[in-house]
Protein backbone atom coordinates (compact mmCIF):
# COMPACT_ATOMS: atom_id res chain seq x y z
CA UNK A 1 0.00 0.00 0.00
CA UNK A 2 1.13 3.68 -1.05
CA UNK A 3 1.03 6.37 1.72
CA UNK A 4 0.26 9.59 0.83
CA UNK A 5 3.45 11.27 2.10
CA UNK A 6 2.30 14.78 2.19
CA UNK A 7 -0.28 13.59 5.17
CA UNK A 8 0.87 13.58 8.88
CA UNK A 9 0.32 10.02 10.14
CA UNK A 10 0.95 8.31 12.77
CA UNK A 11 2.48 4.97 13.14
CA UNK A 12 2.27 2.21 15.88
CA UNK A 13 3.83 -0.76 16.44
CA UNK A 14 2.78 -3.08 18.74
CA UNK A 15 3.38 -6.96 20.51
CA UNK A 16 1.69 -8.39 23.46
CA UNK A 17 0.20 -11.20 24.67
CA UNK A 18 -2.32 -12.63 22.85
CA UNK A 19 -6.14 -12.48 23.70
CA UNK A 20 -9.63 -12.17 21.74
CA UNK A 21 -10.68 -8.32 20.59
CA UNK A 22 -7.14 -6.59 20.85
CA UNK A 23 -7.84 -5.31 17.07
CA UNK A 24 -10.92 -3.76 17.52
CA UNK A 25 -9.48 -2.56 21.04
CA UNK A 26 -6.45 -0.56 18.84
CA UNK A 27 -8.96 0.66 15.95
CA UNK A 28 -11.58 1.57 17.98
CA UNK A 29 -9.46 3.83 20.00
CA UNK A 30 -8.30 5.57 16.56
CA UNK A 31 -11.83 5.86 15.10
CA UNK A 32 -13.70 6.64 18.20
CA UNK A 33 -10.80 10.09 17.97
CA UNK A 34 -11.57 10.62 15.06
CA UNK A 35 -8.92 8.98 13.15
CA UNK A 36 -9.16 7.48 9.59
CA UNK A 37 -6.52 4.79 9.27
CA UNK A 38 -4.44 4.68 6.25
CA UNK A 39 -2.74 0.99 6.89
CA UNK A 40 -3.66 -1.96 8.96
CA UNK A 41 -1.35 -5.69 9.27
CA UNK A 42 -1.31 -7.72 12.03
CA UNK A 43 0.16 -10.98 12.62
CA UNK A 44 -0.63 -13.67 15.59
CA UNK A 45 2.35 -16.17 16.76
CA UNK A 46 -0.02 -19.12 17.75
CA UNK A 47 3.05 -21.15 19.07
CA UNK A 48 4.47 -17.82 21.27
CA UNK A 49 0.67 -16.69 21.73
CA UNK A 50 1.36 -13.38 21.02
CA UNK A 51 0.03 -10.74 19.06
CA UNK A 52 1.61 -8.30 16.77
CA UNK A 53 -0.05 -5.17 15.17
CA UNK A 54 0.99 -1.99 13.15
CA UNK A 55 -1.37 0.53 12.22
CA UNK A 56 -0.52 4.33 10.35
CA UNK A 57 -3.31 6.77 10.79
CA UNK A 58 -3.80 10.22 9.48
CA UNK A 59 -3.55 13.05 12.12
CA UNK A 60 -5.36 15.54 9.98
CA UNK A 61 -8.13 15.56 12.28
CA UNK A 62 -7.47 13.50 15.45
CA UNK A 63 -8.82 14.65 18.24
CA UNK A 64 -5.83 13.65 20.54
CA UNK A 65 -2.70 16.18 20.01
CA UNK A 66 0.23 14.15 18.94
CA UNK A 67 2.39 14.53 22.19
CA UNK A 68 -0.77 13.42 24.56
CA UNK A 69 -1.60 10.11 21.95
CA UNK A 70 1.18 7.59 23.74
CA UNK A 71 -0.12 8.54 27.15
CA UNK A 72 -3.76 8.22 26.04
CA UNK A 73 -3.13 4.93 24.26
CA UNK A 74 -1.23 3.42 27.22
CA UNK A 75 -3.49 4.73 29.94
CA UNK A 76 -6.81 3.63 28.06
CA UNK A 77 -5.51 0.40 26.29
CA UNK A 78 -1.85 -0.82 26.60
CA UNK A 79 -1.24 -1.18 30.27
CA UNK A 80 -4.20 -2.87 30.88
CA UNK A 81 -3.52 -6.04 28.13
CA UNK A 82 0.42 -5.80 28.60
CA UNK A 83 1.33 -3.75 25.52
CA UNK A 84 5.00 -3.00 24.23
CA UNK A 85 4.23 -0.10 21.48
CA UNK A 86 6.15 2.07 19.89
CA UNK A 87 4.29 5.66 18.35
CA UNK A 88 6.21 7.26 15.11
CA UNK A 89 5.14 10.20 12.97
CA UNK A 90 5.47 10.55 9.33
CA UNK A 91 7.21 13.87 9.32
CA UNK A 92 9.84 12.58 11.62
CA UNK A 93 13.06 11.60 8.79
CA UNK A 94 15.07 9.01 10.69
CA UNK A 95 18.93 9.90 10.78
CA UNK A 96 20.73 7.05 9.46
CA UNK A 97 24.80 6.81 9.39
CA UNK A 98 26.46 4.47 6.86
CA UNK A 99 29.40 2.25 7.68
CA UNK A 100 31.59 1.34 4.75
CA UNK A 101 35.09 -0.06 4.23
CA UNK A 102 36.54 -0.65 0.54
CA UNK A 103 33.82 -1.85 -1.10
CA UNK A 104 31.65 0.30 -3.02
CA UNK A 105 28.67 -1.91 -4.19
CA UNK A 106 26.28 -1.53 -1.27
CA UNK A 107 27.34 2.09 -0.37
CA UNK A 108 26.67 3.71 -4.15
CA UNK A 109 23.32 1.69 -4.19
CA UNK A 110 21.83 3.33 -0.75
CA UNK A 111 23.47 6.70 -1.98
CA UNK A 112 21.23 6.47 -5.17
CA UNK A 113 17.84 5.58 -3.26
CA UNK A 114 18.86 8.03 -0.71
CA UNK A 115 19.27 11.06 -3.37
CA UNK A 116 16.85 10.08 -5.40
CA UNK A 117 14.08 10.99 -2.82
CA UNK A 118 13.22 7.24 -2.54
CA UNK A 119 13.67 6.94 1.11
CA UNK A 120 12.04 9.53 4.19
CA UNK A 121 15.64 9.40 5.83
CA UNK A 122 18.75 11.87 6.38
CA UNK A 123 21.92 10.62 5.90
CA UNK A 124 24.71 13.02 7.38
CA UNK A 125 27.29 11.22 8.15
CA UNK A 126 29.61 8.12 6.96
CA UNK A 127 31.99 6.30 8.64
CA UNK A 128 35.34 3.77 7.62
CA UNK A 129 37.91 2.69 8.56
CA UNK A 130 39.63 3.62 5.62
CA UNK A 131 40.27 6.56 2.97
CA UNK A 132 39.12 5.12 -0.18
CA UNK A 133 35.78 6.31 -0.30
CA UNK A 134 35.84 9.95 0.61
CA UNK A 135 35.33 10.77 -3.30
CA UNK A 136 32.32 9.19 -2.69
CA UNK A 137 31.02 10.74 0.34
CA UNK A 138 32.12 14.46 -1.31
CA UNK A 139 30.52 13.44 -4.51
CA UNK A 140 27.13 13.09 -2.41
CA UNK A 141 27.86 16.02 -0.21
CA UNK A 142 27.99 14.29 2.79
CA UNK A 143 30.46 14.19 5.88
CA UNK A 144 33.40 11.58 5.78
CA UNK A 145 35.11 10.24 8.66
CA UNK A 146 37.97 8.11 8.59
CA UNK A 147 38.82 5.90 11.76
CA UNK A 148 41.67 3.09 11.06
CA UNK A 149 40.16 0.72 14.06
CA UNK A 150 42.77 -1.95 14.95
CA UNK A 151 42.76 -4.40 18.00
CA UNK A 152 44.90 -2.45 20.07
CA UNK A 153 42.42 1.43 19.42
CA UNK A 154 39.32 -0.18 18.68
CA UNK A 155 37.93 0.62 22.19
CA UNK A 156 38.83 4.34 22.27
CA UNK A 157 38.09 4.90 18.38
CA UNK A 158 34.65 3.67 18.67
CA UNK A 159 33.89 6.12 21.66
CA UNK A 160 35.02 8.53 19.06
CA UNK A 161 32.30 7.42 16.58
CA UNK A 162 29.68 7.13 19.07
CA UNK A 163 30.26 10.26 20.17
CA UNK A 164 29.81 11.37 16.23
CA UNK A 165 26.70 9.29 16.38
CA UNK A 166 25.40 11.70 19.17
CA UNK A 167 26.47 14.76 17.63
CA UNK A 168 24.54 13.90 14.79
CA UNK A 169 21.40 12.67 16.37
CA UNK A 170 22.01 9.36 14.66
CA UNK A 171 18.99 6.85 14.97
CA UNK A 172 20.22 3.69 13.02
CA UNK A 173 23.70 2.72 11.61
CA UNK A 174 24.11 0.87 8.07
CA UNK A 175 26.77 -1.17 7.77
CA UNK A 176 27.42 -1.35 4.34
CA UNK A 177 30.02 -3.84 3.65
CA UNK A 178 32.02 -2.47 6.68
CA UNK A 179 34.65 -5.48 7.31
CA UNK A 180 35.66 -4.46 11.41
CA UNK A 181 33.54 -6.61 14.04
CA UNK A 182 32.00 -4.40 15.93
CA UNK A 183 32.19 -4.48 19.80
CA UNK A 184 29.48 -5.58 22.76
CA UNK A 185 29.73 -1.78 23.78
CA UNK A 186 28.90 -0.28 20.48
CA UNK A 187 26.33 -2.24 20.03
CA UNK A 188 24.35 -1.71 23.15
CA UNK A 189 24.08 1.69 22.00
CA UNK A 190 22.21 0.97 18.80
CA UNK A 191 19.48 -2.08 20.68
CA UNK A 192 18.04 -3.71 16.81
CA UNK A 193 19.08 -0.27 14.99
CA UNK A 194 22.39 -1.31 13.61
CA UNK A 195 21.77 -3.10 10.24
CA UNK A 196 24.19 -5.56 8.44
CA UNK A 197 24.75 -7.48 4.70
CA UNK A 198 25.99 -10.55 4.67
CA UNK A 199 26.29 -13.71 1.78
CA UNK A 200 24.07 -16.53 2.97
CA UNK A 201 26.81 -18.77 2.83
CA UNK A 202 27.54 -18.76 6.66
CA UNK A 203 28.11 -20.50 8.59
CA UNK A 204 29.12 -23.17 6.04
CA UNK A 205 31.69 -21.29 3.79
CA UNK A 206 33.58 -18.43 6.38
CA UNK A 207 36.18 -16.62 5.83
CA UNK A 208 37.76 -14.02 3.68
CA UNK A 209 37.28 -15.89 0.40
CA UNK A 210 33.52 -17.60 0.76
CA UNK A 211 32.48 -17.42 -2.97
CA UNK A 212 35.70 -19.48 -3.32
CA UNK A 213 35.29 -21.53 -0.75
CA UNK A 214 31.26 -22.17 -2.73
CA UNK A 215 32.58 -22.50 -6.13
CA UNK A 216 35.30 -25.54 -5.28
CA UNK A 217 32.29 -27.31 -3.41
CA UNK A 218 29.80 -26.75 -6.63
CA UNK A 219 27.09 -24.88 -5.30
CA UNK A 220 23.93 -24.51 -7.21
CA UNK A 221 22.27 -21.27 -4.94
CA UNK A 222 23.90 -17.89 -3.53
CA UNK A 223 22.06 -15.36 -1.29
CA UNK A 224 22.24 -12.52 1.04
CA UNK A 225 21.31 -12.20 4.33
CA UNK A 226 20.42 -8.62 6.30
CA UNK A 227 19.57 -8.65 10.03
CA UNK A 228 20.09 -6.66 13.11
CA UNK A 229 23.67 -6.68 14.66
CA UNK A 230 23.39 -8.24 17.75
CA UNK A 231 26.94 -9.35 20.50
CA UNK A 232 26.59 -12.56 18.99
CA UNK A 233 27.93 -12.42 15.38
CA UNK A 234 25.90 -12.30 12.29
CA UNK A 235 23.43 -14.00 14.54
CA UNK A 236 20.83 -11.24 14.67
CA UNK A 237 17.03 -11.01 13.87
CA UNK A 238 16.89 -11.53 10.35
CA UNK A 239 14.89 -8.62 8.53
CA UNK A 240 15.69 -9.72 4.44
CA UNK A 241 17.19 -13.20 2.54
CA UNK A 242 17.33 -13.81 -1.14
CA UNK A 243 18.50 -16.46 -3.56
CA UNK A 244 20.13 -16.47 -7.01
CA UNK A 245 20.50 -20.13 -8.81
CA UNK A 246 23.80 -20.79 -9.94
CA UNK A 247 25.38 -23.63 -11.99
CA UNK A 248 28.45 -25.51 -13.11
CA UNK A 249 29.06 -22.63 -15.94
CA UNK A 250 29.20 -19.63 -13.28
CA UNK A 251 33.02 -19.25 -12.60
CA UNK A 252 33.91 -17.39 -9.17
CA UNK A 253 33.95 -13.93 -10.68
CA UNK A 254 30.61 -14.82 -11.85
CA UNK A 255 29.74 -15.70 -8.16
CA UNK A 256 30.81 -12.77 -6.72
CA UNK A 257 29.21 -10.76 -9.32
CA UNK A 258 25.74 -11.68 -8.83
CA UNK A 259 26.57 -11.92 -5.11
CA UNK A 260 26.69 -8.43 -5.07
CA UNK A 261 23.77 -7.77 -6.70
CA UNK A 262 21.93 -9.67 -4.22
CA UNK A 263 23.67 -7.78 -1.32
CA UNK A 264 22.33 -4.06 -2.98
CA UNK A 265 19.09 -5.34 -2.99
CA UNK A 266 18.62 -7.07 0.19
CA UNK A 267 20.04 -4.32 2.36
CA UNK A 268 18.13 -2.18 0.35
CA UNK A 269 14.73 -3.60 1.15
CA UNK A 270 15.84 -4.16 4.83
CA UNK A 271 16.73 -0.37 5.46
CA UNK A 272 13.49 0.41 3.61
CA UNK A 273 11.56 -1.38 5.80
CA UNK A 274 13.61 0.28 8.51
CA UNK A 275 12.33 3.69 7.66
CA UNK A 276 8.94 2.94 7.25
CA UNK A 277 8.77 1.85 10.70
CA UNK A 278 7.84 -2.21 9.67
CA UNK A 279 9.84 -4.13 12.01
CA UNK A 280 9.19 -5.69 15.07
CA UNK A 281 11.60 -7.68 17.23
CA UNK A 282 11.36 -10.49 19.59
CA UNK A 283 13.36 -12.96 21.09
CA UNK A 284 15.80 -12.66 18.22
CA UNK A 285 13.49 -13.08 15.45
CA UNK A 286 11.84 -9.88 13.51
CA UNK A 287 7.55 -9.57 12.42
CA UNK A 288 8.39 -7.77 9.30
CA UNK A 289 5.30 -6.02 7.95
CA UNK A 290 4.06 -5.80 4.21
Amino acid sequence: MTIDTSKSTAILLIHCPDQQGLLALVTEFINTNNGNILYLDQHVDREEKLFYMRVEWDLANFNIPKNKIADYFATLIGQKNQMTFELHFSEEKPRMAIFVSKMSHCLFDLLARYTSGEWNVEIPVIISNHPDMADVARRFDIEYHVFPVTKDNKEELEAQEIALMEKHKIDFIVLARYMQIISDEFITHFPNRIINIHHSFLPAFVGAKPYHAAYKRGVKIIGATSHYVTTELDAGPIIKQEVAHVSHKDMVDDLIAKGRDLEKIVLSKAVNKHIERKILVYNNRTVVFS
